[in-house]
């Protein structure tokens, strides 16, 4: 991270920790169908398990290499404008030190 306060710090990467938790909730709710399925007996154990490989070292895998090696400030950012962080949720002086990345988003999002 850029040269933040401590303080701000530890509260980005509190807010990626959030953001990484509530993509994977939407990602992992794609394979609710497919286990619901499953156990209706609509789709074998070799099919239900194809799936959740793909889901693994798919999104799970693109999700996790950017939670862990991307840069914090800008996933958060990114988690902002996309509405996968609440704005209001978010410390009024972090939204500040991210200002440069969220304006960032915003014109891109366009």
């Amino acid at each position: 991270m850029k040269d933040f306060p401590p303080r701000i710090k530890k509260r980005i990467r509190e807010y990626s920790m959030q953001a990484h938790e509530n993509e994977l909730k939407i990602a992992l709710a794609e394979l609710a169908p497919k286990f619901k399925a499953w156990e209706a007996g609509q789709m074998g154990s070799g099919e239900l398990s194809d799936a959740v490989y793909r889901w693994a070292n798919g999104i799970n895998k693109t999700l996790f290499k950017k939670y862990n090696y991307g840069m914090t400030e800008m996933n958060v950012a990114y988690a902002i404008v996309t509405g996968i962080l609440d704005r209001a949720s978010i410390d009024q002086e972090v939204l500040e030190y991210l200002n440069n990345a969220i304006a960032f988003y915003e014109r891109n999002r366009e």
